[in-house]
């Protein structure tokens, strides 16, 4: 009697660390404002598949997030969040998906990301201008 019950203890055992093994939780900053922000981005996460818990907090603009590694990754989330027009620290949504968000939501977007753009603009004339210094001229 008791090596049926010692078994079904460990089968027990062995069957919940089965299921929580690939589980993960990871924090990372969300820009957002309001409630309305908050219902767009848990469910822009939740929408991936293995996302099992999205939680933003409107004051310190942090996202806790539960998955399975098995099944997805940070970058993913953080993409399908960009994807709903807001920033994260990876990911930059589009000026379209931003100016889609109601007006209340809008964020102050990051200098960084202004200054990246910028680098990258001055790198792209460069290289134009080296493409026309190559280029012969007729």
């Amino acid at each position: 009697m008791k090596t049926k019950i010692l078994s079904i203890v460990a089968l027990f055992l062995f069957g919940t660390i089965a299921v929580f093994a690939g589980n993960k939780t990871e924090k990372f900053k969300v820009y957002g404002n309001c409630e309305m922000c908050k219902a767009r981005i848990e469910t822009a996460a939740k929408t991936v598949d293995g996302v099992t818990a999205a939680d933003w907090d409107v004051k310190t603009k942090m996202i806790a997030l539960t998955y399975d590694d098995s099944k997805t990754s940070v970058d993913k989330v953080q993409q399908a969040i960009a994807k709903v027009g807001h920033d994260t620290d990876m990911h930059k949504a589009t000026d379209e998906a931003y100016n889609k968000i109601a007006d209340c939501c809008k964020f102050e977007r990051s200098k960084s990301d202004k200054k990246s753009d910028m680098k990258m603009d001055k790198k792209n004339d460069m290289q134009m201008d080296e493409k026309m210094e190559e280029a012969p001229m007729k």
